[in-house]
């Protein structure tokens, strides 16, 4: 876990990780939203309308915008204020994700920090994007 405080940051500051979308990461999405769209659990569902496989929920890799504000950027001193984010492409179980965030905008007032972020997949393809405001507490 990373410790910024705001006066360390600077615009320009990246932060990354990568995670791996395992089957039971998206058992437990399931369980946990209630959302049993069969397009999320049935690959023949997924497969007759246009897709691979079954999908990875959207908002399970959007989950992971908070493991990098919570984690990583700034890390341990922050409150996720809030997210704006678009889906791009398909997520699938087994997709090895790689979550960038790079700070935009400091707002030295409210302690405030603007990143752009972006998650993309093992091939490079651009999954989903995101605007993050993040309030730090030191």
């Amino acid at each position: 876990m990373n410790h910024y405080v705001f006066s360390e940051i600077q615009i320009g500051t990246t932060e990354s990780f990568e995670v791996t979308v395992t089957p039971k990461l998206q058992e437990e999405f399931t369980a946990m939203s209630g959302d049993i769209n069969p397009m999320h659990l049935t690959d023949e569902y997924a497969k007759k309308h246009g897709y691979d496989h079954r999908l990875v929920y959207g908002m399970l890799t959007a989950s992971f915008y908070s493991t990098l504000v919570g984690v990583y950027l700034p890390g341990e001193h922050c409150v996720f204020h809030e997210i704006n984010t678009t889906f791009n492409a398909p997520v699938y179980e087994g997709d090895r994700l790689k979550v960038t965030g790079t700070v935009m905008e400091l707002h030295e007032g409210f302690k405030r920090i603007k990143i752009k972020a972006y998650i993309t997949n093992q091939m490079g393809k651009k999954v989903s994007r995101a605007t993050l405001v993040v309030g730090c507490t030191e």
